[in-house]
């Protein structure tokens, strides 16, 4: 298990660039397993998560021919569908939350998907429904193996295009469901549908590769099917949630960074909401520039004098994977936030740690934390802490770069399955962090 060693309170000063963004590499992958032709993806970040997904097309015998950094190339002309029904598969598969979205290609051209219970984050129940009910709805059969916790779906002929409200706005849900829809026969329908960036990238992506999507940043998605899809070349956005960290960061070690093309035009309110806490956010061309808050951040009351309250919600809503970033970042401004993380249970539980730190922080429910900051007069204190899951990981690692003192964080392995080489872009801002 690897460790950070942090040591917190130096300001940072420089120029970073956003890796790719991690959840449209894990949908965008898998759609690779639609067709025989080649398809070639650049800017895929270096990450954990993205790499297992990687590996495990390999095993599927899909052809990896690796270009360059971030560059290359898949053809699945010959998959092992067989390789589903393998021990291997339900060890490597429930390794990783990303694999769901194999299920939606694999049974679109193959007529079978099989998952075994995906892991990931452990923020909550994180339900499946949404997915298996759509390809029901295709007109597949669902099978369920209780005891090994194995999902599947099955489908004898070409799967048929239907009308389907969908009871969430499930990001990987209607990936998976558009990436099954697209070589079903007639047309599909797809209301209350997720329309993230990254969906939007999907959705793209398969119309470049021959499909027939309208409605593409919508909540409603008309598909009309194919018989095939062809190859295609890709390059996937660099990732909001990692420019969200950067900005944090930033705030939080009163450092002067410029994040570099940033694609402002698919960042949504991402910026408004770091502002609404006092952050100085200037667009330079597709950059961000940061300035150094020598004399803090001051967070923006409501219009009738009541507490901030940032909240997550589907796209075009703040996004989930950044209030525990805004929750850190609001422990040293001048004002308090309401923190409603309405979407999973447990994402709120690692504020005992940024307590044990110093910070002002009040827990109300699961779903809910009031933070009433330092604004500076206070600094946060180092210790030792582990890294429950990808976002408190990176929230925590920030903590630590502005405390005082020397930190320690256990278990990095959770922050390298979503931020690509995270301590040696730090050293080059300055940072003092060292990987045991």
């Amino acid at each position: 298990m690897g460790t950070f060693k942090i040591e917190g309170g130096i300001q940072l000063k420089g120029d970073v660039t956003p890796q790719g963004a991690k959840n449209e590499a894990l949908q965008i992958l898998c759609a690779v397993l639609l067709t025989p032709e080649k398809v070639t993806i650049s800017n895929i970040p270096d990450i954990i998560d993205v790499n297992k997904l990687i590996t495990l097309l390999g095993n599927l015998g899909v052809k990896i021919q690796k270009n360059g950094p971030g560059s290359i190339t898949f053809q699945a002309d010959e998959v092992n569908v067989g390789y589903l029904e393998t021990e291997a598969f339900k060890k490597e598969g429930g390794s990783l939350r990303g694999s769901i979205m194999i299920v939606g290609p694999l049974l679109a051209r193959f007529g079978k998907g099989y998952i075994p219970k995906p892991g990931g984050d452990k923020i909550g129940r994180r339900r499946l429904d949404t997915h298996f009910e759509g390809f029901i709805n295709l007109g597949a059969k669902f099978r369920y193996e209780r005891e090994d916790h194995f999902y599947g779906v099955e489908m004898k002929g070409r799967l048929k295009g239907a009308y389907m409200l969908l009871d969430e706005a499930s990001v990987t849900g209607t990936a998976n469901i558009v990436m099954a829809a697209v070589l079903a026969e007639g047309t599909t329908t797809i209301y209350n549908a997720a329309c993230e960036p990254y969906l939007q990238q999907l959705c793209k992506m398969l119309n470049s590769m021959g499909a027939n999507i309208n409605g593409v940043g919508s909540n409603m998605l008309i598909i009309e099917g194919v018989e095939s899809l062809g190859g295609c070349e890709h390059r996937i956005l660099p990732d909001m949630i990692e420019i969200g960290s950067w900005i944090g960061l930033a705030a939080m070690t009163k450092s002067e960074i410029t994040i570099k093309n940033v694609s402002w035009d698919n960042l949504g309110v991402i910026p408004n909401v770091f502002r609404k806490l006092g952050i100085t956010i200037e667009r330079r061309g597709d950059d961000i520039y940061i300035p150094s808050h020598t004399n803090g951040y001051e967070v923006k009351t409501d219009i009738d004098g009541s507490i901030l309250t940032i909240a997550d919600a589907p796209w075009p809503g703040f996004t989930p994977d950044l209030l525990s970033i805004v929750l850190v970042v609001a422990t040293q401004a001048n004002g308090d936030v309401l923190i409603h993380q309405k979407m999973f249970e447990s994402r709120l539980f690692f504020v005992d740690k940024l307590i044990d730190m110093g910070a002002k922080i009040m827990l109300c429910d699961p779903h809910r934390a009031v933070v009433m900051g330092h604004n500076f007069k206070s600094q946060l204190k180092a210790t030792v802490m582990s890294s429950p899951d990808i976002r408190a990981g990176i929230s925590l690692l920030i903590a630590a770069l502005s405390a005082k003192g020397t930190s320690t964080i256990q278990n990095i392995e959770q922050i390298d399955r979503g931020y690509e080489r995270i301590d040696e872009r730090l050293r080059a801002l300055g940072a003092n962090i060292v990987r045991m």
